[in-house]
């Protein structure tokens, strides 16, 4: 595989507003937090056909290292259905065995399976979810991602509260 450095953030396009709230955290000087955004790599223009799409997210995903994935109902939906780009996003993640990070956009700390899609509850795939906070995805980007090769763990994880305490939260 093709060497891996970018962050992959994948969501529900009706969540893009949260993404964008991400990419305002990484812009601004007073909160620590970044990412490098696979995003950035292999524009598609709305009006391409659903493949050139999908092949294009998997040029974008090869470059990643880790990804983001944004939790909430509708990310679930869509990344349960086998037919959207999240679903897609999500399958070739697998594929992949890129570490996910499932930001839980409703606050919570712990794993939240309503958020979760189910290829990745079915898979038993290790995951770890976290709330949707600047410090803690950082901390997780920078912490669980890095372990995730030697994890020899399966299916969803979360931090204990300690974890936060200690980061301030």
């Amino acid at each position: 595989m093709s060497y891996r450095n970018k962050t992959y953030v994948a969501f529900a396009s009706e969540d893009i507003h949260c993404y964008r709230l991400m990419e305002a955290w990484r812009d601004n000087k007073h909160i620590d937090f970044n990412f490098f955004d696979a995003h950035d790599l292999y524009q598609a223009r709305d009006t391409s056909q659903p493949e050139t799409i999908k092949r294009n997210l998997r040029e974008r995903m090869k470059n990643a290292k880790q990804i983001v994935l944004l939790g909430s109902a509708t990310g679930r939906r869509k990344g349960s259905d086998g037919k959207s780009f999240l679903a897609h996003e999500v399958k070739v993640a697998i594929e992949f065995d890129l570490p996910i990070v499932v930001a839980n956009l409703d606050g919570k700390r712990t794993v939240d399976r309503t958020v979760i899609p189910e290829p990745l509850i079915d898979d038993d795939y290790y995951t770890l979810s976290v709330s949707f906070q600047p410090t803690i995805i950082k901390f997780a980007l920078d912490n669980y991602a890095p372990a995730f090769a030697t994890r020899g763990n399966t299916g969803p994880h979360y931090y204990k509260s300690d974890i936060y305490q200690s980061l301030g939260l």
